[in-house]
């Protein structure tokens, strides 16, 4: 997909600076109105083999709200296009959680504060998309970034899944170093 140089939301235009990343339910632009910056996340509809779909629009809509009613520190939600299948978010400025590990920054605290987040999550029968680039450090605080949340699955997990992305190990490396 060719990065567009415009993205329009409910009629504001955001020009867009960078690709942020392509995950499996869209794309997320680093874009600017002129005076802020923001997260614009344009839904795709492009096959995943591992993870179906209904309405990702909805999906998104919804999952913030749970994830906000549960107490998770995610991006505010500022606007929703549902006929263009956009969502503008608050950009949060700082480090993935995968470029603290890469770059020898990882905190203790971070871990302790996922930990928290896990607390909260498992209390409410859900699970988040534990991988590290779905969380941001900024002034000593973890935000997770995506709004993707499920049922709770012992498999999918914090403690089963996502400790194996979290530190330097092989699943992280193989992910992270290939070709280093």
């Amino acid at each position: 997909m060719e990065m567009p140089d415009i993205l329009t939301v409910n009629d504001k235009r955001y020009r867009v600076i960078k690709l942020l990343g392509k995950g499996k339910g869209g794309y997320s632009y680093l874009a600017t109105d002129g005076e802020q910056k923001y997260v614009v996340k344009q839904i795709h509809h492009e096959p995943c083999e591992y993870y179906s779909f209904g309405d990702k629009l909805k999906s998104e809509l919804d999952d913030y709200a749970r994830l906000k009613a549960v107490g998770i520190p995610v991006p505010n939600l500022i606007d929703a296009d549902i006929a263009g299948e956009r969502i503008v978010k608050e950009y949060i400025d700082g480090k993935t959680v995968s470029e603290c590990i890469i770059d020898g920054e990882m905190k203790e605290d971070y871990y302790a504060q996922i930990k928290q987040m896990c607390r909260l999550l498992y209390a409410a029968h859900l699970n988040i998309d534990y991988f590290p680039t779905n969380f941001i450090a900024s002034g000593g605080k973890l935000y997770y970034i995506d709004y993707e949340c499920n049922s709770f699955c012992d498999e999918w997990n914090f403690e089963n899944w996502g400790i194996k992305y979290w530190s330097d190990t092989p699943e992280f490396r193989k992910h992270f170093c290939a070709g280093n």
